[in-house]
C-alpha cells in the first residue's frame, strides 16, 4: 500500500500545485516511485494523456516532475468553467455533462466511486502519492459533501500539510484562521504548516512562529522563498497574463479572452530573444503588433461576442486587412471562420448561432462528442510569410467539441494519418493543434521568418538545452529550494516513509 501525504492551502493560488511538484521531485530524487493526485480540479488549462483523456494541466506538470507519464487517475474530475455559474464536468477524462454550480454541488458525491477507484489504482502502482487539495478546507458552507479537501483526507486517511501565502499578507491569520474553523478531527490531520512565497529576511519572520504555536499546536515546517520558475502554469490568473511588457523587435499580441484556455501554448515564444508577447484585454492595449494570436477558449461563442463588444474583433479584422499576421488556435481558429453553430448547447448555455470574424473560409458546428487526442504531422506551408514553411514536423494535442469544415483555401497541417488540420489564407492561419510552438524546429523557422521580414537576423534560438531538459532543470531547482527551506525529514516521517 502506497504512503500518502496531502497538501492543502488557506485559499486558492497559494502555491499548492508547485509545492506538490516540488515534493514529488524530492521523492523522485530519493529513489521513490511517486505520483500526484487531485480528486477535483477546476481549470481551463488542460492536458491530453497518451490514451486521449483530459486532465488538469497541473497534474500533468506534477507527473513530469515525478518522472512519470500523466494518467487520468491523477485527476478523475475536471471542471471547465463555461460561464460564471456553469461548467463542463469531465469525469475520468471524458465530458459527462454541463452543470450549473448548484446542480454539481448537489450531485458531486455521486463521483466518489470514481475518485476512490482512481486513487486505489495509483496506490497499486506507486510507493508514494502526493495529494493536492483545492481552494480552502475552511469554506464552512462547502464542508458538507466535500470531496477534495478534508472530506477526501478522511476517505483516504492521509495526514495534511497546510500552506499559506505570505505574499498576499496576513499569513498567520490565514494559517490560524483555517485551523480554527476546522472540526476537531480535521485539525488532528494537520501535521505541519508551510509559509510560501516569502520575500525578505527570515529572521524577522521567525518570532511569529512561537507566537503562532501558542495558539495553534502545529509546527511551521518551512518557509519557501518567492521564486521565478519556468514551468507550466495552470491558473488563468497567472502573472504572465497581467504583466506589462515593453515592445521588442517582434511584438505579438495574444488576446486575453474571458475564458482563455491552454495559454501555456505560448510559453516558448515568451522565452525567445527579441520577441515580446503581450496579453491584450482591451482595444486601447492593442497597439500595432506584428502578429495577433486568438487562443483557445472554453466558450468560443461567448468570447466571440465579447471580442465584438469591446472593439477587439474589428481591430483584428483591420489588422488582417492591412497585411498583419493572425493565428487562431482551437477556439480562436473557430472564431476566425465564417460561422459558429451550437445546436446541442454543448459550448454555450443556450445554444447559439453566430457569424465569425470572416477571415478564414471555414465553418464550425459544435457536436456532442469531444475530441481529445495527441496529434502530429507536418506543416502544409501553403500560406504567406511565416506560414510558408512546408514540411516542418509539429507535435501537439487537440481538445475541442467543434467540427470545422474547410470549404476553400489550404490546410495548415497535414496530420500523420493523412487527414488535414486547420486553414491558411495569406497571412491568416488557424489550427486545432495545441502545443504547436513546443516543436523546436518549427519555432526556430517561424521566428527566423519573422525577423527576416524586418531585414534582421534572428537572435540565436538554439537552446543550450531542449525545452524538455530546461523543464527538468527547473524541477531540480524547485526540489533544491524545498530541501533547503523545509524539514523534509519531518515530512517523510509524517507520510510514514
Amino acid at each position: 500500500m502506497a504512503k500518502k501525504i496531502m497538501l492543502q492551502g488557506t485559499m486558492s493560488s497559494v502555491g499548492k500545485s508547485v509545492l506538490t511538484a516540488a515534493l514529488l521531485r524530492v521523492l523522485k530524487q530519493d529513489g521513490y516511485s511517486c505520483a500526484p493526485f487531485k480528486s477535483q480540479n477546476m481549470a481551463l488549462n488542460s492536458y491530453v494523456t497518451p490514451d486521449g483523456l483530459e486532465i488538469g494541466r497541473a497534474q500533468a506538470m506534477q507527473a513530469e516532475a515525478a518522472g512519470i507519464e500523466p494518467s487520468v487517475e491523477m485527476n478523475p474530475i475536471l471542471l471547465k468553467p463555461m460561464g460564471d455559474t456553469f461548467s463542463q464536468v469531465v469525469v475520468n477524462g471524458k465530458p459527462v455533462a454541463n452543470m450549473r454550480a448548484k446542480e454539481y454541488y448537489r450531485r458531486k458525491q455521486e463521483f466518489i466511486p470514481d475518485i476512490m477507484s482512481a486513487f486505489r489504482k495509483l496506490e497499486e502502482r506507486y510507493d508514494v502519492i502526493v495529494v493536492e487539495g483545492a481552494g480552502s478546507p475552511a469554506e464552512i458552507n462547502l464542508r458538507e459533501n466535500d470531496i477534495v479537501n478534508m472530506g477526501l483526507a478522511d476517505m483516504i486517511d492521509t495526514p495534511v500539510l497546510l500552506i499559506g501565502d505570505i505574499d498576499r499578507g496576513g499569513v498567520f491569520a490565514q494559517l490560524y484562521g483555517t485551523w480554527a474553523l476546522l472540526e476537531p478531527h480535521e485539525r488532528k490531520r494537520i501535521k505541519g504548516l508551510i509559509i510560501n512565497k516569502f520575500r525578505g529576511d527570515r529572521s524577522i519572520l521567525e518570532p511569529g512562529f512561537d507566537m503562532l504555536s501558542a495558539i495553534c499546536p502545529v509546527p511551521v515546517l518551512g518557509v519557501m522563498p518567492f521564486t521565478e520558475l519556468d514551468i507550466d502554469e495552470e491558473d488563468s490568473l497567472a502573472e504572465r497574463l497581467i504583466s506589462k511588457k515593453e515592445r521588442s523587435i517582434i511584438d505579438i499580441a495574444v488576446i486575453r479572452l474571458p475564458h482563455i484556455s491552454n495559454f501555456t501554448d505560448f510559453a516558448p515564444l515568451e522565452r525567445a530573444n527579441g520577441i515580446s508577447l503581450r496579453y491584450v484585454r482591451s482595444a486601447k492595449e492593442f497597439g500595432e503588433p506584428d502578429m495577433v494570436i486568438i487562443p483557445g477558449t472554453k466558450n468560443a461563442i461567448g468570447d466571440l461576442l465579447w471580442l465584438r463588444s469591446c472593439g477587439l474583433g474589428e481591430m483584428i479584422q483591420e489588422h488582417a486587412s492591412a497585411g498583419g499576421y493572425v493565428l487562431g488556435i482551437c477556439g480562436g481558429y473557430q472564431m476566425l471562420g465564417q460561422t459558429l453553430s451550437d445546436p446541442y448547447a454543448t459550448e454555450s448555455a443556450d445554444g447559439l448561432f453566430e457569424k465569425g470574424l470572416g477571415l478564414l473560409p471555414v465553418e464550425t458546428v459544435f457536436e456532442k462528442h469531444k475530441i481529445t487526442e495527441r496529434s502530429h504531422g507536418i506543416t502544409g506551408g501553403m500560406g504567406d510569410g511565416v506560414w510558408s514553411l512546408p514540411g516542418m514536423a509539429v507535435t501537439g494535442y487537440e481538445i475541442h467539441m467543434g467540427v470545422t469544415r474547410l470549404f476553400s483555401g489550404s490546410c495548415f497541417i497535414i496530420l500523420s494519418d493523412g487527414s488535414h488540420d486547420g486553414c491558411c489564407v495569406g497571412k491568416v492561419a488557424g489550427t486545432y493543434m495545441h502545443g504547436l510552438f513546443d516543436s523546436e524546429q518549427f519555432l526556430e523557422a517561424f521566428c527566423n521568418k519573422l525577423f527576416a521580414e524586418k531585414g534582421l537576423r534572428s537572435p540565436s534560438l538554439h537552446f543550450e538545452e531542449s525545452l524538455r531538459h530546461r523543464k527538468q532543470a527547473e524541477y531540480d531547482k524547485l526540489a533544491d529550494i524545498m530541501r533547503n527551506n523545509c524539514d523534509i525529514n519531518f515530512i517523510y516521517r509524517t507520510a510514514g516513509i
